[in-house]
């Protein structure tokens, strides 16, 4: 069953362009990853969705997703409230709309 995995972050002042750029240059190459796109939501906001056949493709790909993070993680501010760098959810599709 298709999942999705959502993260949310923040850059820090300046990091917008290098933020997006380290973005544009990765290359996901794990079982069951489809597709993903990098959404700027506001002022230095930004959410990644990614398409996966199924939880479990998800799931294996986390410690390769954490490592592509690493990469980027000094551009990042800390979201507060105990979350870090980064907001994550993931989850299988309940519902299709279109």
């Amino acid at each position: 069953m298709t999942a999705y995995n959502v993260v949310r972050f923040r850059t820090k002042p300046g990091k917008e362009e290098a933020f997006v750029d380290a973005h544009a240059n990765i290359s996901l190459n794990a079982k069951g990853f489809r597709k993903g796109a990098l959404i700027k939501t506001g002022e230095r906001t930004f959410c990644f969705v990614g398409e996966w056949s199924d939880m479990d493709s998800l799931a294996a790909a986390r410690p390769t997703m954490i490592g592509i993070l690493d990469t980027f993680r000094d551009m990042l501010e800390d979201l507060g409230g105990d979350l870090g760098v980064t907001d994550p959810v993931s989850g299988t599709v309940v519902a299709e709309i279109g």
